[in-house]
């Protein structure tokens, strides 16, 4: 992938960026490997939001992609590389040699035409391949990793992410996560060699408003400029600063750097923090 600029014929151009899809090979989705996405404007069941800033964008199709990559020992061929439209990573649709068509996250460098497979055993480590984190050697790029064996992959999905395999010791393999934590994980989960691909998608500047009203994202209003009844940051004569002694949410709980993380079982597994705990 590459990023585009284009002549600043508006001001939303001038410091707006592009995707050239220069990776590409297929531009429409399998018929049978999409489904239609259902807009829920942030609500829960009951009709409240639980998300804000949420709405409108344009309309999708959720791709089908297969996360626990549980043919094992079944060969594949890359036939495409493909754009998905709710993720910033690519997408490769496998052709199996028994006739079983499926996406997968597409790893960097994975091309049209390679054969991959997943399996539970040791295989050749090369990229697009699916492992257990025991066959892993040490210092070695992987994503799409599972927290628990047959769950599907739940880290290091997002658009060039990569974890770093530390080690096998016991029962876990160590992994370095892209946050700097150094995390334990069970040696049977399966893994992707390779990292994530589109790495530049943290690059692109939207430029302007709309492009985030495309995606679905509404308008923020920043607390100060409200009223006092809707925000405690609210009131005052003109731009006036906060007035508190912390910062606070809609709702009056701390924000701005307060930890939110909820201590849980999984604790033990970590190895190192990926910031020094006060």
């Amino acid at each position: 992938m590459g990023i585009k600029k284009v002549k600043a014929n508006t001001p939303g151009r001038r410091g707006a960026t592009f995707d050239d899809f220069a990776d590409l090979t297929k531009f429409s989705p399998e018929k049978n490997l999409v489904m239609i996405r259902k807009r829920s404007g942030g609500r829960n069941a009951s009709g409240k939001i639980t998300v804000r800033h949420r709405g409108g964008g344009a309309k999708r199709y959720i791709r089908l992609i297969d996360f626990k990559r549980d043919k094992f020992n079944v060969p594949a061929i890359v036939k495409a590389i493909e754009y998905d439209p709710a993720r910033g990573a690519r997408l490769a649709l496998l052709y199996y040699v028994d006739g079983v068509k499926t996406y997968i996250i597409a790893p960097q460098d994975l091309k049209v035409g390679d054969k991959i497979m997943s399996s539970q055993e040791l295989i050749e480590i090369k990229i697009g391949n699916a492992l257990p984190l025991q066959f892993i050697p040490a210092g070695l790029a992987v994503n799409c990793i599972e927290l628990e064996p047959g769950r599907g992959a739940k880290i290091a999905r997002s658009a060039g992410n990569v974890v770093y395999v530390m080690g096998v010791e016991g029962k876990y393999a160590q992994l370095k996560m892209p946050s700097g934590e150094i995390r334990q994980v069970k040696k049977e989960c399966l893994c992707t060699v390779g990292q994530v691909s589109n790495s530049d998608h943290r690059h692109v500047s939207l430029g302007k408003a709309g492009r985030s009203r495309y995606l679905g994202i509404r308008p923020t209003v920043r607390g100060t400029a409200m009223n006092p009844v809707d925000h405690p940051h609210g009131g005052g004569e003109g731009k006036q600063p906060i007035g508190l002694r912390h910062p606070k949410t809609i709702w009056g709980k701390p924000a701005l750097g307060v930890k939110t993380r909820r201590r849980g079982r999984s604790d033990r597994l970590i190895v190192r923090r990926r910031t020094k705990r006060k």
